[in-house]
């Protein structure tokens, strides 16, 4: 077995973001000399999926470890790029992503969910708002889906994580807001209502229109804290792929 780890992220025609995304791979430390490709789902040019396997492939590698860099297993994305990797024998929502070329053997990862080590990133970005914690409450907003299935996962993974951000920050409360289908000017107002000074944290990997202008624009008139600083950069992040890696690592091991 020679095994190579091919990180996949959506993409962005934003050379920053994509250097972001980068920036937190480098900082990725595996006990053995494994090597990894960072590669798109779409805009960046000869860094694309069908890239990334042939750069591995034509490493030597025999096992692919895809570590699916998406905040969500709600995301239809997760669920066609599984598919089109040979990961699973269909999608479960019809795709227009074409089966790659892969010969080396898959072994799918999870997408962030409510990793703890993702909790404490979402609170390092939030924390110099808190000025009175017993007063506050912190509000996850994430995309969410309008399909079924995959909006419930949206709904499990998010919630659980707003749990554990509330178990480390020490806060009075946390909940979540989806932007789709729209749920996060009502949760502040509710939130508001009872007493609280809301903190309204985006859960998204880097900066973008929908922390700059989407989320804002939902809340106008409002009041909240709101820094728009997403999970990346953060050094946890190598940290939570590289459990990943290991995890999957000795999955692997123990068929063989």
């Amino acid at each position: 077995m020679v095994p190579g780890v091919l990180i996949i992220s959506h993409g962005s025609r934003d050379e920053a973001w994509v250097s972001i995304v980068e920036e937190a791979v480098s900082g990725l430390s595996l006990g053995e000399e494994i090597p990894v490709v960072v590669s798109f789902l779409e805009l960046v040019e000869g860094r694309l999926i069908q890239d990334g396997i042939n750069e591995l492939e034509h490493a030597g590698v025999t096992d692919i470890i895809v570590i699916p860099l998406f905040v969500s297993s709600g995301s239809t994305h997760v669920d066609e790029i599984e598919y089109a990797l040979g990961a699973k024998p269909e999608p479960e929502r019809e795709t227009d992503l074409a089966l790659f070329s892969v010969k080396a053997k898959v072994h799918y990862g999870d997408p962030i969910d409510d990793d703890p080590d993702i909790a404490v990133m979402i609170w390092d970005k939030l924390r110099e708002l808190s000025t009175e914690p017993k007063r506050e409450m912190i509000l996850l907003v994430g995309h969410g889906s309008v399909y079924d299935g995959f909006r419930q996962r949206w709904q499990q993974g998010i919630s659980s994580l707003a749990e554990r951000v509330r178990e480390v920050s020490g806060v009075a409360a946390a909940d979540y807001g989806l932007l789709s289908p729209d749920s996060v000017r009502s949760k502040v107002e509710y939130w508001q209502e009872l007493g609280h000074e809301v903190l309204v944290a985006p859960l998204f990997l880097s900066e973008g229109y929908f922390t700059k202008y989407v989320v804002p624009n939902r809340l106008k008139g409002l009041t909240y804290k709101y820094s728009g600083q997403t999970l990346l950069p953060h050094p946890l992040l190598p940290h939570w792929i590289g459990r990943q890696v290991e995890t999957l690592l000795e999955q692997i091991r123990n068929k063989r």
